[in-house]
């Protein structure tokens, strides 16, 4: 049995629920909306067209109304060229970063104008960034960017970008060309100061905006040929120079440390000679010390000696006194004799008289004449009175 066909009254029906449920689910997701921490969102109303700001995170009432959301923090990335006041240009590659205010004066006025962030960037950051840096750029020359002015030509961006574009004055001036020596005319912009600040040209749009700028970085600056050539010889110069100072700073320092140790080892030796030198006075004084006592051992042994001669002849002289040294006169008138007795006795010839002493004329040899002569010559010399001499060995036996 063949299905029956649908009524044109069914049809519509279905079509009915179909598309009442289509605006149901759409209507759905008009009725709320779900907003992030890191992101604000402006509900614009469909009748009132009144905007309604959410900085906050969590399910927001929408109520049909239109909603655009905006980052609270964004960065934007840059390629701009740049020129500078020697003629040289550059191409500054970086980025900076932006936040935005969460007041709902200063966003209903950023919405109003822009309307959405892409129109941000473009029409707002962009204009602000490549206006800052390009009049920066001839406040230096090319050689000052990349070398002595480089954290200045950074300063002078974001400062600009910030609070905005410096009021400047151009003059003409006369400058040495760093490659060539060549005298050159270049155009010089100052900033103008006033109070100890710079002027401004205009009201600075971020200010306006509410807008906060930081984080500005130039992640690179490549300039023309001609300038790449300068740098990559300057550079070589200032390596030259730095290498010159390096070289001439180690040779005083090689000479400062040969001549403090030079002085080193004169000081040393110095002392080495200071420590001999002590050590001789040292011994010369112990020998000084040992001869003074020498000599005054020496002085008193030659006291005692004059001390005990003096005695000893005194002693002499007293015995000398006592009995006129004849022990010994004696013993010497013994051995004299002694003498003449065997010198007498080794004579083998005849002792004839030749003289006959005496009144009884007896005669007497010339052996006992001689040794009567000899005695009595001893006696004389030694002093020896041999009758006194007789007594007194009569008297001592």
């Amino acid at each position: 049995m063949a299905k029956a066909q649908e009524s044109p009254a069914g049809i519509f029906k279905l079509a009915v629920g179909v598309i009442i449920g289509i605006i149901g689910l759409w209507s759905i997701f008009q009725i709320v909306e779900v907003n992030d921490p890191n992101t604000i969102l402006v509900v614009q109303s469909p009748l009132s067209g009144k905007l309604s700001w959410y900085t906050d995170a969590g399910v927001k009432w929408q109520g049909f109304g239109k909603t655009t959301k905006y980052p609270k923090r964004e960065i934007y990335e840059f390629k701009i060229s740049v020129r500078f006041n020697d003629g040289g240009h550059g191409t500054m590659n970086g980025s900076v970063s932006f936040e935005l205010p969460l007041d709902a004066a200063h966003l209903s006025n950023i919405h109003s104008k822009f309307g959405s962030l892409a129109a941000l960037k473009s029409q707002l950051i962009a204009t602000v960034v490549n206006k800052s840096i390009y009049m920066t750029g001839p406040l230096m020359s090319s050689k000052e960017s990349y070398a002595e002015k480089r954290n200045y030509l950074i300063q002078y961006v974001e400062d600009q970008i910030q609070n905005g574009i410096y009021r400047t004055i151009s003059k003409e001036a006369k400058t040495t060309d760093q490659m060539t020596g060549a005298e050159k005319t270049v155009t010089v912009v100052d900033i103008c100061i006033k109070n100890g600040l710079p002027e401004r040209q205009e009201e600075a749009a971020m200010t306006i905006f509410g807008i906060k700028t930081f984080n500005f970085a130039i992640n690179s600056l490549p300039y023309d040929g001609a300038i790449e050539k300068q740098i990559e010889g300057q550079q070589q110069i200032t390596m030259d120079v730095q290498t010159s100072i390096a070289d001439a700073k180690k040779a005083e320092q090689n000479a400062i440390t040969v001549a403090k140790q030079g002085e080193a080892n004169a000081a040393k030796a110095k002392w080495e000679q200071e420590v001999i030198k002590a050590k001789a006075v040292t011994e010369a004084e112990q020998q000084k010390v040992v001869a003074s006592l020498n000599k005054d051992a020496a002085e008193f042994k030659k006291a005692e000696q004059i001390l005990l001669g003096q005695g000893e002849a005194e002693r002499k002289k007293l015995v000398m006194s006592a009995d006129g040294a004849l022990d010994k006169k004696l013993a010497t008138y013994e051995k004299v004799n002694l003498a003449y007795a065997e010198a007498i006795a080794k004579y083998q010839g005849n002792w004839v008289p030749s003289v006959i002493m005496g009144g009884d004329n007896k005669s007497a040899s010339g052996a006992q004449d001689l040794i009567s002569m000899l005695n009595a010559k001893t006696a004389m010399d030694l002093g020896i009175n041999m009758g006194m001499a007789g007594k007194n060995n009569t008297a001592q036996k």
